[in-house]
């Protein structure tokens, strides 16, 4: 079977996530992932999938995958981003981890900057949980969690001073059974090699982590794969089957 480069940025916030820009609907992500010639993305909002169904049905027909994900974190905050096959993994994902999560206090403004959207860009509600909070899970029962839905795990922005593995443990513990390491869109996968040689047994990437649109794609990774599919990437990680990831 032919093998060919397919590009993906699987993390990319929506407006349900505190931090992101309330511009970023789902069929705007969509929009926006086409313009940039991605083949793949995934929906990986803090700790809540509840915006990837909406971003799924809008790229129905584009020929765009849309994967459902989320940014979990850990209780010692370590970003940990969960990429599924389907909602059907997903969900019971995130009922796990919302039972761990605190919810928002009602007078809290944060609320309002967590909005659901349907595909249409129509908003349904508001989430009424501290997406923000570390949910009551260390970083092994987070990348169990991921793996006993079906997910992959891979630690965010490993390179960042806040909110990485790194920054919070100062290691990545040998034992984690992490799928992928992700650098930050301020470094390249060479630099992130030569300044963690700890991290080789590690295949990177680099996603956008884009919280508003026209941070979508910028940067991306390239998968060489035979298809757009979940199972194939699953397979370029572990660079089987003469798949891989194309590290730059």
């Amino acid at each position: 079977m032919e093998l060919r480069r397919f590009r993906a940025d699987l993390h990319i916030h929506s407006c349900l996530s505190p931090c992101g820009e309330l511009t970023v609907y789902p069929r705007r992500i969509v929009d926006r992932a086409l313009e940039e010639g991605l083949d793949i993305i995934a929906v990986s909002d803090h700790n809540t999938a509840e915006n990837a169904a909406a971003a799924i049905q809008a790229a129905r027909g584009t020929g765009l995958l849309v994967l459902p994900g989320m940014e979990l974190t850990s209780a010692e905050e370590v970003h940990i981003l969960g990429i599924f096959e389907s909602m059907a993994g997903a969900l019971p994902a995130q009922d796990e981890v919302y039972r761990k999560l605190a919810m928002a206090p009602a007078h809290k403004t944060l609320i309002q900057d967590q909005v659901i959207v349907d595909k249409d860009d129509l908003v349904t509600g508001f989430s009424p949980r501290h997406l923000l909070a570390a949910a009551d899970l260390d970083v092994r029962e987070t990348v169990d969690l991921i793996h006993r839905h079906g997910g992959l795990a891979v630690a965010s922005h490993i390179d960042r001073e806040a909110f990485s593995i790194i920054s919070q443990l100062g290691f990545i513990p040998p034992d984690l059974d992490l799928d992928a390491l992700e650098i930050s869109p301020l470094m390249t996968v060479s630099r992130a090699r030569s300044a963690y040689p700890a991290c080789g047994r590690f295949p990177m990437v680099r996603f956008s982590d884009a919280h508003r649109p026209e941070d979508i794609g910028r940067p991306s990774t390239d998968l060489l794969m035979a298809a757009p599919a979940f199972g194939e990437i699953r397979m370029a990680l572990r660079k089987e089957r003469g798949r891989s990831v194309r590290e730059s």
